[in-house]
């Protein structure tokens, strides 16, 4: 496609807006998935450009920056399944794509990209200017190698959950060396500076998919390596790293085209307790935390050195049940499960007006592709019934496992586990240091397990539901479900695609495998010498952006 030229459907989009169908923020991230420039699409929308990255002030260049943030084991970039530790990454290795502060979707390592009428043809094109740390240009061959180790079973990467259905063929390939690709030229070189994606099936999220934080680019010559010393494309290099201690990385002047305005970054690891991150912060231990507990924001508001950084997501916990394991491979169950707590309570009494009641079904009211549905609401009439008639007149016993930090996490088991009793269903909860929690959460039958944003409703679906993918813990598999999901994936339209999500909740709520209380805000506190930080949805550092004033 002539990158030239607007995608078709932008003239439709443009429409829709002028009508007042499409709201502005909805015209903003479709335009932009399509292919348009943001500056383009912010003034379609008769919108100032978001702002870019805080210009700093020389005052403010150079220096070292502390971060207290929980230091993990990073045995494999491509496979993690915790922010923080994909947020030492992030600093080293990128992403293609960036979805920025405003939910729109932004080049990164690439300089472009367009998309054919039919949503099947994806043309990445790289920036030309991108060498790695040993000096070597990043080009397609590096993509396209990333690409495939991310698709490829063996690496266990939750990537393949969000491409495995227009990338990947049906089922397992025993002679394929990698990923069961669809087709050949699944993932094609054009030249050294652009690579197509052939889709088996339209996909309207590729762009945000590329910005899942597994989907950085690692040197293909480490083979998938990461540690002190790894190749990469970013602001810093790891230069000390030691799990539950702490890690430095340097700026890396000079040999990355995305500078730093930093000297050092380090990272200190401050465990779970919030005293500790409070009294970190007061005595200058760290200039700021990566994300906090609620109580220390609050205890921090009114200190005049500190700032308080809140952002509202589409983060959520769920409480997970695996859907193979009795009681919990009783539909009836999981309905009563659901039906004998009041989110509303447990939001106010554990996130302290930091979040929103959620509905059990994993598409939040950000999203621009929720629907409404009728309120579900407590019910323990019907969650004792439920369970009378799966064979338990008597309720059950269950046990939930859950980590200690955030604390709002085990505040809101706490708070389940009483209503809980007024079911008849006796709870009670094992509470685990997050890195042993991390090494069980997919095991244990029942885990209140927390996932980070995502920009589109469908996606945090297709990562926890979908038959099959590695981060479908509960062994939960709908046909019906997949399919309504395949068809969302491959539709541009909100309003077509909100319907089929409809569908998708109202299933969910029946018989789904979860159980969700609340949807998050994150927060966290910097100190005033901080200079051009924001708080990403994600939690995810944009160091290579910060300064510190002397």
């Amino acid at each position: 496609m002539d990158r030239d030229h607007h995608h078709p459907l932008i003239g439709s989009l443009r429409r829709r807006l002028a009508d007042g169908a499409l709201s502005r923020r909805a015209f903003l991230r479709r335009a932009t998935l399509l292919g348009l420039a943001p500056a383009a699409a912010y003034a379609m929308a008769g919108l100032k450009a978001a702002p870019a990255a805080a210009l700093l002030s020389e005052s403010h260049r150079g220096g070292r920056l502390t971060l207290g943030m929980r230091i993990q084991p990073v045995a494999d970039p491509h496979a993690l399944n915790w922010l923080p530790a994909a947020n030492l990454v992030h600093q080293v290795c990128q992403p293609l794509t960036w979805t920025g502060f405003d939910s729109v979707t932004r080049p990164k390592l690439l300089s472009s990209w367009s998309v054919s009428p039919d949503l099947r043809s994806w043309d990445l094109f790289l920036r030309r200017d991108v060498t790695w740390h040993s000096g070597r240009v990043f080009t397609a061959d590096d993509v396209i190698w990333n690409l495939r180790r991310l698709l490829d079973p063996a690496t266990g990467s939750s990537a393949h959950g969000l491409m495995q259905s227009y990338l990947l063929a049906d089922g397992p390939c025993d002679a394929c060396d990698g990923p069961a690709l669809w087709d050949a030229a699944a993932i094609e070189k054009v030249d050294d500076f652009h690579v197509r994606l052939n889709l088996r099936r339209p996909q309207v999220a590729v762009p945000e998919h590329l910005f899942h934080y597994t989907n950085v680019m690692l040197d293909p010559d480490e083979g998938g390596r990461f540690g002190v010393g790894a190749n990469g494309t970013g602001p810093f290099a790891l230069a000390d790293f030691a799990v539950g201690e702490g890690a430095v990385l340097q700026a890396q002047h000079g040999r990355s085209t995305f500078a730093a305005c930093l000297d050092e970054l380090r990272l200190i690891d401050l465990g779970d307790d919030p005293n500790a991150a409070a009294a970190a912060l007061v005595s200058r231990q760290v200039d700021g935390l990566d994300r906090c507990d609620y109580a220390v924001a609050e205890g921090l508001a009114d200190n005049p050195g500190f700032e308080v950084h809140r952002t509202a997501t589409t983060a959520t916990a769920l409480l997970q049940m695996k859907v193979d394991m009795p009681p919990f491979d009783d539909v009836r169950v999981r309905r009563a499960m659901r039906l004998a707590l009041d989110p509303d309570a447990i939001t106010r009494l554990a996130l302290r007006g930091f979040g929103v009641p959620a509905e059990h079904h994993l598409v939040s009211p950000a999203h621009p592709d929720y629907a409404a549905l009728p309120p579900m609401g407590r019910d323990l009439d019907e969650a004792r019934r439920l369970l009378a008639a799966a064979g338990y007149p008597d309720g059950i016993d269950i046990r939930i496992s859950c980590k200690s930090w955030p604390a709002w996490e085990l505040s809101a088991v706490q708070a389940m586990v009483e209503q809980y009793a007024e079911a008849g269903i006796r709870a009670a909860i094992e509470v685990m240091p997050a890195p042993r929690f991390w090494e069980v959460w997919d095991k244990v039958p029942l885990a209140f397990v927390e996932w980070a944003p995502r920009p589109l409703g469908f996606m945090l679906l297709g990562l926890t539901v979908r038959s099959g993918v590695p981060w479908n813990s509960t062994g939960f598999s709908d046909a019906r479900i997949d399919t309504l999901l395949t068809e969302a994936e491959a539709t541009l339209d909100p309003a077509v695609r909100q319907g089929l999500l409809r569908q998708v909740q109202a299933r969910m709520q029946e018989i789904g495998p979860m159980v969700q209380p609340s949807w998050l805000s994150v927060v966290t506190v910097m100190s005033k010498r901080v200079k051009g930080f924001r708080l990403h949805p994600t939690t995810l550092l944009s160091a290579g952006d910060y300064g510190v004033a002397s």
